[in-house]
């Protein structure tokens, strides 16, 4: 379990987190690399199913990144994003899926280095919980 690293599937926000996003890399800040990052035009466009999704298919993690509320490009997606997060957490407890491994947090795009740290720290944590059950039900 020592050579386990986490897989991380980021939906980030076009306009906020995916800048943070790129002002990290551009910024050269050091973070994992176990993020896929995938641009949405708002976080609030984010389809539980595709969260759901990434879980069933072995993801360890799966972060939700969006504009601070308020900020939000679309006038209130990062809020209907946090209403979305709250029944999703219901439905995974449900499926008997762990509700810790989504993730919703706001980033700016001037937060490069709140990004990098977010990535860190979700590292670690998915560490210590270890694999996705569901990643040794597809390995077969």
């Amino acid at each position: 379990m020592d050579d386990f690293e986490p897989r991380i599937v980021a939906f980030l926000c076009n306009w906020c987190a995916y800048t943070g996003a790129d002002l990290a890399g551009t910024s050269r800040l050091q973070y994992p690399p176990n993020v896929r990052a995938i641009r949405v035009m708002c976080s609030g466009g984010v389809d539980p199913i595709y969260v759901i999704k990434a879980l069933l298919e072995g993801a360890d993690g799966v972060l939700i990144g969006g504009c601070h509320p308020g900020d939000c490009h679309y006038q209130s997606g990062n809020l209907k994003a946090r209403r979305r997060v709250a029944i999703l957490r219901s439905i995974l407890e449900q499926l008997g899926l762990d509700p810790d491994r989504v993730w919703l947090r706001w980033i700016s795009a001037s937060e490069g280095k709140l990004f990098a740290d977010t990535i860190k720290e979700m590292v670690e944590e998915l560490k210590e919980k270890g694999p996705n059950p569901m990643r040794e039900a597809w390995a077969i």
